[in-house]
């Protein structure tokens, strides 16, 4: 989302970095592409004129034009506004109360409430290990109490049964008479939504408000929609009075501002941003973690987070085994694909790896996305368990029909198996480092191994 965002800034930066000593009228200057930069991004112009008054402040003192390194003071000062300006740190959810506690989901249709109520409902019962109860208050929206069952029984989480001609505020008393009876910890309602707000989206959410007096009010906006979105916040605090907010569609290509302006103009926090489409795309929102990745300075905590989620046994079975000294097969870069996708996907990782923010271009250009995994999965698939096992096998022939029952050219299949050398190669020297030697010796690399993947058609 913030790609353009986060590009025009660290040339910026770089320009402030590249000079010696900084000037009032370099720091000006610099202030001034900052603000365009920002109002391009869709932030809200009142949050802008702030942001760059106080950033100037602090960048024109003494300590800073005659620091001996000008450009990363000036650099620090603007991070550490943009934390302040994004929340200063993460909220959690207001739990802390006798069980049951009570969630309500707000929000307009189209906004992806009932997917982010069925992500939460995941998140809070795996990672925090509660009993939670799912119930659908919408019963405009045709088939909207059954989508949210549908979901439930995927993440494992229990729904309310349907009672067909309910209302919203009975069906809400019943969840919290059930969770009671049967011990649940939460008790998440999705209630209804409209194309717009009007009247009578904000009674019904008003009646609910009064009938169960829930701990947390979430507001579930759609990140993509810019400036809409801090404005559809606003109005539900007004009129319902929300604790958090959830920004779904993080991870579209909208340029950002809804993000970096809505704690500023609404005053209440971002608790979770929804990153893609599967049940467990949902991330805690931390201020210092999305300014360092506004900035290009990446965000290893969260990758390091989501290695640590989703990275099974069977991945440290095959680290293990490396390092054991046994070879490298097709059947262990399939499990290493299967690990990356399960991670977001290489847009996501490279978002989050420091100093990378320069290279998308040319990871761009080399065709390098989750596309491509799925297709070098596809190539693998269609080799027998033998080829799998030892490349030295595909001659011509075998790569031809590999690349027939894989729906790719020849010339894909050379480029994986050219790709899988390369890596059988480095694991051999993984073997002869070791794990500490090999992390050393690798990280340097790293950079340069993803730009060597471009490869002419």
């Amino acid at each position: 989302m913030f790609d353009n965002l986060s590009t025009k800034l660290s040339g910026v930066f770089d320009r402030l970095t590249g000079r010696g000593n900084l000037t009032e009228a370099d720091v000006n200057e610099a202030m001034r592409e900052v603000r365009v930069a920002l109002l391009e991004a869709d932030v809200a112009l009142p949050v802008v004129k702030d942001f760059v008054a106080k950033v100037k402040e602090g960048a024109t003192g003494q300590d800073v034009t005659r620091s001996v390194t000008p450009g990363q003071q000036v650099i620090k000062i603007v991070h550490d506004n943009l934390v302040e300006l994004l929340g200063k740190e993460a909220e959690p959810l207001n739990l802390n109360v006798a069980p049951p506690a009570i969630i309500m989901m707000l929000g307009l249709q189209g906004s992806g409430k009932t997917t982010t109520s069925a992500k939460l409902a995941k998140r809070l019962s795996e990672t925090m290990r509660k009993k939670v109860l799912l119930a659908s208050l919408d019963v405009q929206r045709p088939a909207a109490q059954e989508q949210l069952a549908v979901l439930g029984a995927q993440i494992g989480v229990a729904s309310l049964p349907i009672v067909v001609g309910q209302q919203p505020v009975a069906i809400a008393k019943r969840a919290i008479d059930t969770a009671r009876k049967e011990g649940y910890d939460i008790v998440l309602l999705d209630t209804a939504g409209r194309l717009s707000i009007d009247e009578e989206l904000m009674k019904e959410a008003a009646a609910v408000r009064d009938a169960v007096s829930p701990h947390e009010k979430l507001l579930v906006v759609d990140s993509m929609t810019g400036q809409d979105a801090v404005h559809t916040a606003s109005q539900f605090d007004q009129k319902i009075g929300i604790s958090g907010i959830i920004l779904t569609r993080i991870d579209g290509d909208a340029r950002g501002g809804a993000a970096l302006s809505m704690r500023a103009v609404t005053g209440k926090p971002i608790k979770f941003l929804g990153t893609g489409e599967k049940t467990d795309a949902l991330e805690v929102y931390h201020p210092d973690r999305l300014a360092s990745r506004i900035l290009g300075m990446g965000d290893v905590v969260t990758l390091v987070e989501k290695a640590a989620a989703n990275v099974d046994d069977e991945a440290q079975e095959m680290a293990e085994k490396l390092l054991s000294g046994k070879s490298f097969d097709f059947n262990d870069l399939a499990k290493q694909l299967q690990q990356m996708r399960k991670m977001g996907g290489i847009g996501s990782l490279v978002n989050m790896l420091p100093g990378m923010g320069k290279m998308k271009d040319a990871i761009k250009n080399a065709n390098v996305d989750d596309k491509m995994i799925k297709r070098q999965e596809a190539i693998i698939q269609s080799m027998t368990p033998a080829e799998r096992k030892n490349v030295d096998l595909l001659g011509a022939a075998r790569k031809r029909r590999i690349a027939a029952g894989s729906g790719m050219q020849v010339q894909d299949v050379n480029r994986l198996v050219k790709q899988f050398l390369e890596m059988q190669k480095m694991m051999k020297q993984v073997q002869k480092l070791g794990k500490k030697g090999f992390m050393r010796s690798m990280m340097p690399k790293f950079g340069g191994q993803i730009a060597g993947m471009k490869e002419k058609e």
